[in-house]
C-alpha cells in the first residue's frame, strides 16, 4: 500500500517489518472515521501478508493515540446513539482482533500519551516500548463510557482485576515508570531512542522463527479462556504444526552443526 503526506495512517516496510503509524499529530492521533478505516485496512493487510513477519504500531507527534475523535463523536451522537455501537463493531473490534490474533509478533512503540482506545491499542503489543515522557490513561469513564478495543480483556490479564477496575474507574495519566512497574509496558526508553529501539526489536523478531511466534501467540490467547486439559490440547496441536515446519528443521540442523539458523517463517 502506498501513502501520501496527507494520509492519516502511514505504512512503511523495512524488509519483513511493517510499521503502521497513526498520522494526525495536530489532533493527537485521535481516531476519526478516515483514520479508523485506514487503520483497519492497514492491520488487516499486514496480518494477511505472509512477507510481513513483524508489525510495529506507533504514532506521530506528541501522542500515540488519544482514542476516538470527540468532535466526530459528538456529531455522530446527534445522528443517534447507535453511532457508538456501530463504530465499535465496524472499526474498533476488527482492529483489536487483527492485532491480537495475527500470526506474527506485534510491537507497540508508544511515543506519547495513549488514552481510551489508544491505550487499548498500545496494550495489544507483544512487546510494548514506551518513551519516558509518555503515559497511559483509560479515559473512558471520564466521559461516562464503558471501555472498548479490548481494554476489559487486556487490563485484568496484565495488572489483575482489582487494579484494572481502579484504572478504569479512576482515569488518570499513568507515567511511564509506573506503567513499567505495573506491567502495562515491557520497556521504557528515552523518547529520542524509541523509534530505533522499536525497529531493532522488530527486526530481531522478524528474523526469528515467526511461525513459532505466531503459534505461541495463538496458544497464549486460547489458554486465557480454556481449562488446563483443553489448553494442553491446543499446545499439542501447535507443537505438531511447528514441529513439521521448515524453521524447526533448520533450527535442529543448525544446532547440530553449531551454526546460526536462518529462519524463513515457514
Amino acid at each position: 500500500m502506498t501513502t501520501t503526506e496527507e494520509s492519516t495512517v502511514l505504512i512503511t516496510r523495512d524488509g519483513a517489518v511493517c510499521t503502521i503509524t497513526l498520522n494526525r499529530p495536530d489532533a493527537m492521533n485521535a481516531l476519526n472515521l478516515q483514520t479508523k478505516e485506514a487503520l483497519k485496512s492497514a492491520v488487516t493487510e499486514a496480518a494477511e501478508d505472509e512477507d510481513v513477519r513483524c508489525v510495529v504500531l506507533t504514532g506521530t507527534g506528541r501522542a500515540f493515540c488519544v482514542g476516538q475523535d470527540l468532535r466526530e463523536h459528538v456529531a455522530g451522537l446527534e445522528q443517534g446513539a447507535e453511532f457508538l455501537s456501530t463504530t465499535v463493531s465496524e472499526h474498533y473490534n476488527p482492529v483489536a482482533t487483527a492485532l491480537a490474533t495475527m500470526n506474527k509478533p506485534v510491537v507497540t512503540a508508544i511515543n506519547g500519551v495513549a488514552a481510551g482506545a489508544g491505550m487499548s491499542l498500545a496494550l495489544t503489543g507483544d512487546v510494548r516500548i514506551m518513551a519516558e515522557d509518555a503515559g497511559m490513561n483509560s479515559a473512558f469513564a471520564g466521559i461516562a463510557l464503558s471501555c472498548d478495543t479490548g481494554a476489559s480483556w487486556w487490563l485484568p490479564r496484565l495488572v489483575g482485576h482489582a487494579r484494572a477496575k481502579d484504572l478504569l474507574f479512576n482515569p488518570r495519566t499513568v507515567p511511564s515508570a509506573e506503567c513499567l512497574e505495573l506491567g502495562l509496558v515491557t520497556e521504557v526508553v528515552p523518547g529520542e531512542s524509541l523509534a530505533a529501539t522499536a525497529a531493532e526489536v522488530a527486526q530481531r523478531l522478524a528474523a526469528g522463527p515467526t511461525k513459532a511466534y505466531g503459534a505461541i501467540r495463538q496458544a497464549v490467547l486460547a489458554a486465557a479462556a480454556l481449562p488446563l486439559p483443553e489448553a494442553l490440547a491446543v499446545e499439542e496441536s501447535f507443537m505438531a504444526s511447528t514441529g513439521d515446519s521448515t524453521d524447526h528443521e533448520e533450527a535442529v540442523r543448525a544446532f547440530l552443526a553449531k551454526e546460526k539458523p536462518t529462519f524463513t517463517g515457514r
